[in-house]
C-alpha cells in the first residue's frame, strides 16, 4: 500500500526531524554520575547497635542522591540475617551528613535510622539510634555505630 501523494513530503519531513528531537531530550538530562558527597557517603559501613535485647551486630549498605535530597539503602541484621529496606532523607551538616531512613521488611514499617556520619581525625563512622516501629510509634531504641567497610577486589 502506497502513501497518498501529499502525505509523502509530511512524511518525510518527519522522518528527518525525528532523530534530533530525540537525541534532544538527552542534552538537557545530563547529570554528574556521581558527586564529592555521594563518593564520601555511599557504601557499606558495619558495626553494632546496643540496646534493651543486648549487643546485635549490622550491616548498613547506604546511598545518598545528593540532586534529590534523598538517601536510600538496606540494614541488615547479622545475628537473625532479617533484611530491611530503608528510603528517607539527608541533609548536609558543617562536620558530617545527618541521614534519617525508615526500615520495612516485607512491606511493613519496622524501624527508623537516624545517624550522624563524622568523619573525625581520619575516622569515619555513622553513630546514632536505630529505633523499632510497634503500631506506627517508635519503641526500642539501639545506640547504634558503624564504620565503613573496605571494598572487595
Amino acid at each position: 500500500m502506497r502513501p497518498l501523494p501529499h502525505a509523502r513530503p509530511a512524511l518525510t519531513a518527519a522522518l528527518l526531524l525525528l532523530p534530533p528531537a530525540l537525541s534532544g531530550c538527552a542534552w538537557g538530562a545530563y547529570f554528574p554520575a556521581i558527586t564529592p558527597l555521594e563518593r564520601q557517603v555511599n557504601g557499606v559501613y558495619e558495626g553494632e547497635g546496643n540496646g534493651p535485647t543486648g549487643r546485635v551486630p549490622y550491616r548498613l549498605t547506604l546511598g545518598l542522591v545528593e540532586r534529590d535530597g534523598r538517601a536510600s539503602g538496606s540494614l541488615v541484621n547479622l545475628e537473625s540475617r532479617k533484611v530491611y529496606a530503608g528510603s528517607g532523607s539527608f541533609k548536609r551538616l558543617v562536620d558530617g551528613t545527618e541521614i534519617t531512613l525508615n526500615l520495612f521488611e516485607n512491606g511493613a514499617h519496622r524501624a527508623n535510622l537516624y545517624v550522624v556520619r563524622r568523619d573525625t581525625d581520619g575516622q569515619i563512622r555513622l553513630d546514632g539510634h536505630l529505633r523499632t516501629v510497634v503500631l506506627g510509634r517508635e519503641a526500642l531504641s539501639y545506640s547504634v555505630s558503624l564504620r565503613p567497610v573496605a571494598a572487595q577486589p
